[in-house]
């Protein structure tokens, strides 16, 4: 395909935007996006809490400000796979509440995909821990 067949394309009304009324759509989208999470996903929630609290902490240990950003960064890691994942749910339901195989691959892949990302959280505030207190 090339562009001048991409230009005669049926374009989304959803990307008609331009300027700041597509930033301050994209910043509105981002909210209720966040807010859904927050509202429906109750990993979400705990996931929050716990970082927050890591957060703090993470501010406060005696490592390097790289250090910080990566305690903390890794963490924000999880929220993103998190919301990656409930969306991948949010999917599959909207196609169909039957159950499928292929439905279920797809919900296992997105929680195995928040379990690595934990997994990588752990082992990074592990490493940081192990390497500033032993």
């Amino acid at each position: 395909m090339n562009l001048s067949e991409t230009m005669n394309d049926p374009i989304s009304e959803f990307k008609t935007k331009r300027g700041i009324a597509r930033l301050l759509a994209a910043c509105r989208n981002t909210w209720d996006g966040l807010s859904w999470a927050w509202r429906s996903e109750a990993a979400f929630r705990q996931e929050v809490v716990v970082i927050a609290i890591a957060t703090v902490a993470a501010l406060l240990l005696p490592v390097s400000s790289f250090q910080k950003l990566v305690l903390i960064g890794v963490l924000i890691l999880v929220l993103i796979v998190e919301i990656v994942n409930s969306a991948i749910e949010a999917i599959v339901d909207r196609i169909s509440l039957d159950r499928h195989p292929l439905s279920k691959v797809a919900k296992d892949m997105g929680s195995a995909a928040v379990a690595l990302t934990l997994l990588l959280a752990f082992a990074t505030w592990a490493v940081v821990l192990y390497n500033r207190f032993m």
